[in-house]
């Protein structure tokens, strides 16, 4: 397959995958369980985030051990990113309907982008797939 279009066919896996983990596949005590260690609720979301993730992985051409890395990279980025955004939704008043509540769900949703794309850009960087 083609460099760009494994570029894009990654990107888009990425982009369904991270809209159904989010908000399809996210119940009320996967949300509520983020930012607590002790729960499971977010161990579970980013499990679900980092399964989601191997179809794109496949696309690259990762090895079964860069694959399981790759998976495992993801699972602890994830978790620190919505770890770390539940601690500051907790310890705010912003609600949905205030500027501060969107500005932190978009910063959470362009951390995740930036993932996605340093997470291209390794598994890329270590395949020969076409030109």
């Amino acid at each position: 397959m083609h460099m760009v279009t494994v570029t894009v066919v990654m990107l888009l896996i990425f982009q369904v995958k991270h809209f159904v983990a989010d908000y399809l596949l996210q119940p009320r005590w996967m949300l509520y369980g983020k930012g607590d260690l002790r729960k499971p609720g977010g161990y579970v979301h980013a499990g679900v985030h980092a399964l989601g993730s191997l179809p794109a992985f496949f696309v690259a051409g990762l090895s079964i051990a860069q694959i399981a890395a790759f998976a495992a990279a993801e699972f602890v980025i994830h978790y620190a990113i919505d770890f770390a955004k539940a601690q500051l939704s907790r310890n705010s008043k912003a609600g949905p309907t205030t500027h501060a509540y969107w500005a932190m769900h978009g910063a959470d949703q362009l951390m995740h982008q930036f993932t996605y794309a340093g997470l291209m850009y390794a598994a890329l960087s270590l395949t020969t797939v076409g030109p």
